[in-house]
């Protein structure tokens, strides 16, 4: 006995991954269908050993069917995942639109998994940002041993997060470095993303932050904690997938570094690679593909009185977007729903 499952976005980046996880980890499943815009309509995407045929969004009927997750941006959804919910199937939604929604529970299932009954008051759960879904599974469970009062975090995002089409302009760009009169001007991004660096992500918003900053900071003190303060600095990298992050934190007690490694090692969704020599910590190409969310360089800091830094990397695409969905699925099933 299982689940009938809707994957609405299921020809793009995240969508795809949906499947991928889906299959992987065995969700169980009765019935899947595979949802995309009608220009992309028959498009064939693969779950496990099966291929499915792309129906159409804006034609399908959820009524019966119990779990959509969707990846269709914002617009789409504000649409859609209404329609969805009101025939009774619980929306897992990947966009931004429902996050800050107080009645709408934005879940990583590591850290605050019991949020996900309040499901019932829309029908609908957010999926969080990225960014902030790898850094929260890093902080809770040191949040539950010493208080976090305050996080500065860097990020190094890669451009997986902005969609296929900011992939392409990479590697177009990347080519056109080497073979004159084919450089590529930047149209996704607002300035050259090859062999360049990008203090920008979303749009920017009066006080200097942009959007992709201040979704940290809101997130992160809804699935954490709101009394922690949290100032970020989001940059794209010119790396295809894979998001880092430099977290700086400072406690209100003491917690020192050798403490930090082992409540890491044994934290749900980490895996703590931290020698003290050359390689011994992991990059984004290393991450790729795996559910974890790794951390290295984990030490005190000096400055202040209770802090401690720490290196931070996931598969984006994974964790920060579709795994965290498909965990949510999980959650949800084990917590609220039945089964066929």
């Amino acid at each position: 006995m299982g689940y009938r499952v809707v994957v609405a976005g299921a020809t793009g980046n995240v969508g795809r991954e949906m499947l991928n996880i889906l299959a992987e980890r065995e969700f169980p499943i009765d019935e899947i269908a595979a949802l995309a815009s009608r220009k992309s309509l028959g498009t064939e995407v693969s779950f496990g050993d099966k291929t499915l045929r792309t129906k159409d969004l804006d034609t399908f009927d959820f009524t019966g069917w119990d779990i959509a997750l969707f990846a269709v941006g914002s617009a789409p959804t504000k649409i859609y995942a209404p329609k969805a919910a009101a025939a009774g199937c619980v929306v897992i939604d990947n966009s931004s639109l429902y996050r800050y929604d107080p009645d709408v529970p934005l879940v990583v299932p590591e850290v605050n998994p019991e949020a996900v009954e309040g499901y019932t008051k829309r029908n609908i759960i957010a999926n969080p940002n990225c960014s902030t879904a790898q850094m929260v599974v890093a902080l809770k469970p040191l949040h539950d041993r010493a208080r976090i009062k305050r996080v500065v975090v860097s990020t190094y995002q890669s451009v997986s997060g902005a969609g296929k089409d900011a992939m392409d302009e990479l590697w177009n760009q990347t080519k056109g470095m080497y073979v004159p009169g084919a450089e590529v001007e930047p149209s996704k991004f607002t300035k050259q993303i090859a062999f360049n660096v990008i203090p920008h992500i979303d749009v920017f918003l009066e006080d200097g932050q942009t959007k992709e900053e201040w979704k940290m900071v809101a997130e992160t003190k809804k699935i954490v904690d709101k009394s922690i303060k949290v100032t970020a600095t989001c940059v794209r990298v010119p790396v295809f997938v894979g998001h880092s992050e430099a977290i700086n934190i400072e406690f209100e007690d003491h917690l020192d570094e050798a403490e930090a490694r082992d409540i890491l090692r044994e934290a749900p969704g980490v895996l703590v690679v931290d020698k003290r020599e050359a390689g011994g910590y992991v990059t984004p190409v290393e991450c790729v593909g795996d559910y974890a969310t790794f951390i290295s360089r984990i030490r005190q800091d000096p400055t202040i009185d209770n802090g401690i830094n720490l290196w931070c990397v996931s598969d984006n695409l994974r964790k920060g977007a579709a795994l965290n969905a498909v965990q949510i699925a999980e959650t949800l099933g084990n917590r609220c729903l039945k089964k066929g």
